[in-house]
């Protein structure tokens, strides 16, 4: 009986850490080339971007997972909220931003990425 409570609370733990502890610490350069951000298996893909300030950028989505969550991107700081169609891609337009570090998420904060304008 001990033994499930400890893994029943090492897998909570676990599960705290996935969706909203865990950062990644590596940063993609958004290019012509790389400008897709994939949303599979509770994550987006690259996490973290870089675009540099002062010009806007575009990103397209690609949603491959069918969780409700995965359905909507938020980029609060410039209030744009996307529905993101399934297995399609949907390009979003930033407005140029000064250099700091920009929060996106789903609708939970389940999936969370950071934009990293330098």
């Amino acid at each position: 009986m001990i033994l499930i409570n400890i893994l029943g609370l090492g897998l909570i733990a676990f599960i705290v850490w996935w969706f909203w502890i865990y950062k990644p610490t590596d940063a993609t350069e958004l290019t012509a080339e790389n400008k897709t951000i994939v949303v599979d298996s509770g994550i987006y893909q690259p996490a973290r971007i870089k675009v540099p300030s002062g010009k806007k950028a575009t990103i397209a989505f690609l949603r491959k997972d069918g969780s409700p969550c995965a359905a909507t991107v938020i980029f609060p700081d410039f209030e744009i909220s996307r529905e993101l169609p399934l297995n399609k891609s949907l390009t979003i337009e930033l407005p140029a931003m000064k250099p700091g570090e920009y929060a996106f998420h789903c609708p939970m904060k389940m999936y969370s990425g950071t934009l990293i304008v330098s």
